[in-house]
């Protein structure tokens, strides 16, 4: 992610939040607004926000399943088919 290509003053936003939005959607990457030249915000689509989130999650469990296996707390496929009811 290249931010120095997507910074934006919070002024701009104040002025024309529909070129913010259309910049977003055009270009599928978020944008940095900033104030007195730090950045205060950041702006991205609602598609691209959801895929973060989920694949943040995923990501998660997949640490929290490796630091269970390394503790021993592992179960048998066998035994998650019998309590998922599966054959």
């Amino acid at each position: 992610m290249k931010f120095s290509q997507d910074v934006i003053p919070l002024t701009n936003l104040k002025t024309n939040p529909g070129r913010v939005v259309k910049q977003v959607a055009e270009t599928h990457r978020p944008v940095l607004l900033t104030s007195r030249g730090r950045g205060v915000a950041v702006v991205q689509s609602v598609a691209e926000f959801e895929t973060a989130e989920e694949e943040r999650a995923f990501m998660r469990a997949v640490v929290e399943g490796l630091s269970d296996l390394e503790k021993g707390h592992d179960v048998s496929l066998h035994r998650v088919k019998i309590e998922l009811g599966l054959k």
